[in-house]
């Protein structure tokens, strides 16, 4: 099967996304099918390709004002790749409902290609600027996506319903398939039973809800160790002054995960997720993690409430991806089974 994956930027850029990708279509490669990666990428005037671990990687230029939207430059061009791009795949696997980039690539494939849609669905923009260019001048774009592919796809069962509630074209074509683990997670077992800090590993950003994270293991005797970039590091920085905080960069993966093996708690308290791939490396481990209740919903855990919309669980039902790029093959199989655009089916059917 060859497969075009879009996404808004690629490995080695850091990010929820980005990881999924990379671990989707890396699989799928050793399984046997050919993979391309269509991503955004601000430091390129013009499009340039290359291979990453047998993946092929198109890598297109973008222009990214505060670090977000990833707004394809070249867009002629673009589209004229898209139509080449969609006769040469079996499915186009678009990620991303809040970027420019895989939203706009996706409708210029639309009545050319079979289209999986992943949203990542937060619900719209989490600043003022970015609710109004969500609710204003977006949000009838992706609603135009959604009603083009022939299967949108949520991570978990809140995410569906929280689309279908926001794109009721998304109905009848949802499927669910939550996001895993890699492999080597399973290497490591909890050994911080003693430990004197939890740990927050993750974007910096504001609905991100660190400033509470930093609040409630204060509370619980704990220094919190924060491992990431990002927009909202500068207010965060001023902020830990009060509390007994770290903060370190993305770290090597073995560092990473006997970091996480050896805190008291994971802590997550994202008030917009979709799906936190890091909360669930850590229960995966058996390291007691703090989240909030929409992070518990998404990730389909049971936890005691310990503070105001704060839960610790301890155990949960984790995938690994190659049980989830499993799922998505059986996925595609059904799509191509279907017609190239969705609403033709439906104007066959009148």
């Amino acid at each position: 099967m060859k497969i075009l994956i879009i996404s808004p930027t690629y490995y080695p850029h850091i990010g929820g996304v980005e990881y999924v990708v990379k671990s989707t279509a890396e699989r799928l490669v050793k399984m046997g099918h050919e993979v391309t990666v269509l991503a955004g990428e601000t430091e390129i005037e013009k499009p340039h390709e290359e291979e990453i671990n047998d993946v092929h990687v198109i890598r297109w230029p973008t222009w990214n004002p505060s670090g977000a939207y990833h707004i394809p430059r070249r867009p002629t061009e673009l589209k004229v790749m898209i139509g080449h791009l969609a006769s040469q795949n079996d499915v186009i696997h678009i990620h991303s409902a809040h970027a420019v980039l895989p939203v706009y690539a996706g409708l210029a494939a639309k009545n050319r290609a079979r289209l999986v849609f992943t949203l990542h669905y937060h619900g719209g923009g989490h600043t003022l600027v970015r609710k109004l260019l969500w609710g204003f001048a977006w949000l009838h774009r992706v609603r135009e996506l959604v009603k083009a592919v022939n299967a949108v796809h949520a991570v978990s069962k809140m995410e569906g319903e929280r689309v279908v509630k926001d794109f009721p074209d998304a109905s009848g074509k949802l499927c669910i398939i939550p996001n895993g683990i890699d492999e080597d997670v399973l290497q490591y077992r909890w050994i911080g039973q003693d430990s004197n800090y939890a740990v927050y590993a993750g974007r910096l950003e504001r609905y991100k809800r660190i400033d509470k994270a930093m609040e409630l293991t204060h509370k619980l005797g704990l220094r919190l160790l924060i491992i990431g970039q990002g927009p909202d590091k500068p207010r965060l920085a001023k902020l830990a002054e009060r509390y007994d905080v770290e903060f370190r960069d993305f770290l090597p993966r073995d560092e990473y995960l006997r970091t996480i093996a050896s805190a008291r708690y994971a802590i997550n308290l994202s008030e917009a997720e979709a799906f936190s791939i890091f909360v669930a490396e850590a229960i995966a481990m058996g390291v007691p993690s703090i989240v909030s209740r929409i992070i518990a919903g998404n990730l389909n855990m049971r936890g005691e409430e310990i503070a105001s919309d704060a839960l610790l669980v301890k155990n949960a039902n984790i995938q690994v991806w190659n049980e989830v790029v499993e799922g998505f093959l059986g996925l595609y199989d059904e799509v191509m089974q279907g017609p190239i655009y969705a609403v033709e089916k439906q104007n066959d059917n009148a």
